[in-house]
């Protein structure tokens, strides 16, 4: 079943879904909007209610709902999100969300895992899409984040740009030089810099020596 429109998610469902949807508009803030959601078929949930999951314009958010009511929601901010992956299986697609649990933009630390296996498979597929979106733009946000973190704690290294007055801060001593030398390796193993801007960088760096 493909998704419903945007302007009034839950249409064509029953009323148990359309009163899941009603919870978790409940939950919107201000200006926030449901892009997408997905339902637990019913045949991975016989002996308890489904779950159901929705990417809304500024967060994730999967619900579990009590047998005699109530719901839990578990809340994932965009800025948050550090993997997401899909399974289309036949009967019907696993989504798992790893999550930071440090501060914003955190490209370390530790996380969470939100598993929501058996959704229909094409609103699963349109609630992955949002997300893996969403996930490669603050990825990038936070790349650029520790490479500016990692430039200031490296005295102000600079990429693609002449040493001298204005450039890169030159190494005072040897020491310094083996800091730079260390904090660049850093950022090329982590991906931050290619390859030819870190052999830029350590000819940079031994020639200021």
């Amino acid at each position: 079943m493909a998704d419903a429109p945007k302007s009034n998610p839950g249409v064509g469902e029953d009323a148990r879904v359309q009163k899941a949807i009603a919870e978790f508009a409940s939950l919107l803030v201000p200006g926030e909007s449901i892009e997408a959601y997905a339902v637990q078929r019913r045949l991975f949930a016989l002996f308890r209610r489904r779950t159901l999951v929705c990417a809304t314009s500024g967060r994730f958010i999967g619900m579990s709902r009590g047998l005699f009511g109530g719901f839990n929601p578990e809340t994932v901010r965009w800025q948050d999100i550090k993997d997401v992956e899909i399974k289309v299986r036949v009967f019907g697609a696993d989504l798992t969300i790893v999550a930071l649990s440090s501060p914003d933009l955190a490209v370390a630390g530790q996380t969470r895992v939100l598993s929501f296996p058996g959704l229909r498979k094409e609103q699963a597929e349109a609630v992955y899409r949002i997300c893996q979106a969403q996930e490669q733009a603050w990825r990038e946000k936070r790349r650029i984040r520790e490479l500016e973190e990692l430039r200031a704690k490296s005295g102000g290294i600079q990429l693609g740009a002449a040493a001298g007055a204005g450039g890169a801060s030159t190494a005072s001593s040897a020491d310094g030089a083996a800091t730079r030398l260390e904090q660049a390796k850093e950022m090329f193993e982590k991906g931050l810099i290619t390859d030819s801007e870190y052999e830029s960088l350590k000819a940079r760096i031994v020639g200021n020596l």
